[in-house]
Parts: C-alpha cells; sequence; structure tokens
C-alpha cells in the first residue's frame, strides 16, 4: 500500500478536475452551438428536417448518457470505426447538450408572447433581422437561468465517462482509492471537489431565476 497523505490526495485530484472542466467546456461550447444551429432550424418551420431534429432530441434525452457513452466508445469499434476515449466522451457530450439546450431555449422561445413576432412583421422586419432584433434579446434572458442549471447537470454528468477510460476526477478517485485503499477519505474530497465546482453555479442559477421573476 503506498502511503498518501491527506494533501497529496486532493493535489492529484486537483490535477485531473482540470480534464473535469475541459470536458464540461467542450461539452457546453459544442452543444450550445449544435443546440442554437438546432433552434434556429426549427424556427425556420421545416417540417421534414424538424421531424428529424425532434427524433434526435427524442433520443438522447429519452436514453441514459452511460449508454451513449458506450455506444459511441464500443459500438462504433463493431463497425470498424475506432476511437478514442477523448473523441468518445465528447462528442457523447456534446450531442447530449446540444438536444437538451435545443429544447431549453425553444421552451423560451415559446415563452415570448406572440405579440412580439406581429410586432416585428408590422415592422417590416425579416425574419432573421426579428430574431436578432426582438426575439433573441428576450429569449437570451429568459434561458440564463437554466443554461446555468443545466451546465451543473453536465458538469456532474462527466463522471460518467469514468467508465469507458477518461480519466478525469471520479475516474482518478477511483484510481487513488485502488492504491491508497482510503475509499471514505478519497471519495469524500471528489464529493467536495465536485461541490466546490457546482454550488457556486446551482446558487448562481437560483438567483438568476429570482431576479427574473421580480422583473
Amino acid at each position: 500500500m503506498v502511503e498518501f497523505g491527506i494533501w497529496d490526495i486532493v493535489r492529484n485530484l486537483l490535477l485531473a478536475t482540470r480534464w473535469t472542466l475541459v470536458l464540461s467546456v467542450i461539452a457546453l461550447m459544442g452543444g450550445g452551438l449544435l443546440g442554437f444551429i438546432l433552434l434556429v432550424i426549427r424556427l425556420m418551420k421545416y417540417r421534414s428536417i424538424n421531424a428529424l431534429i425532434s427524433v434526435y432530441v427524442e433520443i438522447f434525452q429519452g436514453t441514459p448518457l452511460l449508454m451513449q457513452l458506450f455506444l459511441f466508445y464500443f459500438g462504433l469499434a463493431l463497425f470498424g470505426i475506432e476511437t478514442s476515449v477523448w473523441w468518445s466522451a465528447s462528442a457523447a457530450l456534446v450531442l447530449y447538450t446540444g438536444a437538451y439546450l435545443t429544447e431549453i431555449w425553444m421552451g423560451c422561445v415559446r415563452a415570448v408572447p406572440n405579440g412580439q413576432w406581429f410586432a416585428g412583421q408590422s415592422l417590416g422586419l425579416s425574419f432573421s433581422q426579428e430574431l436578432r432584433w426582438i426575439i433573441f434579446p428576450q429569449v437570451y434572458r429568459l434561458s440564463i437561468a437554466p443554461t446555468v442549471g443545466f451546465l451543473v447537470q453536465v458538469i456532474k454528468g462527466t463522471a460518467l465517462t469514468s467508465v469507458i477510460g477518461f480519466v478525469e476526477l471520479t475516474k482518478a478517485g477511483t484510481m487513488i482509492s485502488n492504491v491508497t485503499f482510503k475509499p471514505f477519505l478519497v471519495f469524500t474530497c471528489v464529493a467536495l471537489v465536485y461541490f466546490v465546482i457546482c454550488y457556486p453555479l446551482s446558487w448562481l442559477a437560483s438567483k438568476l431565476e429570482l431576479r427574473l421573476a421580480s422583473t
């Protein structure tokens, strides 16, 4: 058994935490871009394309993220497509995040009164101008709180990538626990790191919801 002090454990966990944060940023940026593109396409009301988007959203919202990670890492290999742990984890999280964000933002669009659309049309604005100057500023205001709240779920969801061998915070905790035989201490530290990352975001989301509700 290797003797690890508490500071050795914390230091190694913090080193692994950077990959949790990097993966979360990739998921949010990639999923955010994908979700925004799909949102604009849905607003154009192309029935056949919207049907495909709905299928995509239903699949990724209706299946566990763990299963999606397995399919990207192990499933594609059955078809001769070799994938790395990084690629599989990033792709699964981006598609998972995109599916949820496009639904969150679509709900915010639906929350904008129809009169706002009619006002833009009466001013002679084009569809893109309506979105840019009337709809999206209101959607942005409405979507901040739920988007930040969902980011917390994404950060916690990165823990599932440990099952395909991605060495992030949870996987590092497992490896350290196996070496030190101190699972309670190690995973208490893991939980505290997640708490330090996620609690400020949860607090921010609740504050934003209260502020928006009072205005």
